[in-house]
């Protein structure tokens, strides 16, 4: 009974992609730098019983296993179908070659014990081999790849992740199918005014990855720069709405039409990262966690700076 009382209450609205296909705006975020077995697949389970529908995972995350054991749990307790759900996987780096897109989905659909996914993203612009080498394979020629996996009905929808305008173009001027989202890093501490606004002109969702920023960073080097966990400004507007202060910057981000994808592996988070609909910011109160912005990214990939089509 509370499980259904939960649903009914926390459910995220949609957005319409542009191929008319619908994503819920808030989804759970499944990448950890560390986490003990079963930690994924037991978010999973609790986000789908409190009334998630889209649930974000990569190949590179080596958890695809545990997702779709938490997925199919909760189909099997007849919790959710799998027509009401929204699953999205990426593209890893070393399969950027137009004839590994599909060989690789389908070792991730093997993983996840699905038929399809929802949405397939190519994770980075950059193309590398497993020994660290630069293949500078054209993203151009991995899209044709990922078109080929949307005809196979694989997957229902393709985009891409961490692609700057310049990249997006690209696509655009030879794609025969249009990506229907650009995932990026997108939060309070890293706006994204400019790169969103070409997104919506060309009816491409921007979805934000790491959406709480510097709220859950908690490297040394930005100690202290963490305003949105110390600013009084930002406590008293939580304690207006009797919400949190990443509940404030989530609402935020959905009242910009950014699709979020909060991650978190407790219970009370989870439950609290969905329910952000029972209140909305104002223009002063959207301004003051604009102003929060410093151009700083938590996922710089720095890693890859040095590689053609780096975006960043």
């Amino acid at each position: 009974m509370i499980v259904k009382l939960l649903q009914m209450a926390l459910k995220a609205p949609i957005v319409k992609l542009n191929n008319g296909l619908e994503m819920p705006m808030v989804g759970l975020g499944t990448y950890a730098r560390k986490a003990e077995p079963g930690e994924y697949q037991q978010a999973v389970e609790w986000a789908i019983d409190a009334g998630y529908k889209h649930i974000d995972t990569a190949s590179c995350y080596k958890n695809e296993e545990e997702v779709g054991q938490g997925i199919y749990n909760k189909i099997k307790e007849g919790i959710v179908t799998r027509d009401q759900l929204f699953v999205t996987t990426k593209l890893w780096n070393d399969c950027h070659a137009e004839n590994d897109v599909t060989p690789s989905l389908k070792e991730s659909l093997r993983r996840l014990k699905l038929d399809y996914v929802d949405l397939y993203l190519i994770h980075w612009p950059v193309s590398i081999n497993a020994k660290g080498e630069d293949q500078e394979i054209d993203y151009v020629e991995t899209w044709r790849g990922m078109e080929e996996a949307l005809s196979m009905g694989l997957t229902k929808s393709i985009g891409v992740s961490n692609f700057n305008e310049e990249q997006l173009q690209r696509i655009l001027n030879s794609a025969k199918v249009k990506p229907v989202v650009n995932q990026v890093e997108i939060n309070p501490n890293l706006t994204q005014h400019k790169l969103v606004d070409y997104c919506k002109k060309n009816s491409i969702q921007p979805v934000a990855y790491t959406p709480l920023g510097l709220i859950s960073d908690a490297r040394p080097e930005f100690a202290g720069k963490d305003m949105i966990k110390s600013d009084p400004k930002l406590g008293a507007l939580a304690d207006k709405y009797g919400k949190t202060r990443a509940q404030i910057a989530l609402r935020y981000l959905v009242q910009r039409e950014i699709v979020v994808l909060p991650k978190s592996f407790t219970k009370s988070r989870i439950i609290d990262n969905l329910n952000i609909f029972d209140f909305e910011l104002n223009k002063q109160e959207m301004a003051l966690v604009d102003s929060f912005n410093m151009d700083h990214r938590c996922v710089p990939g720095a890693s890859f700076a040095k590689y053609k089509n780096y975006a960043f």
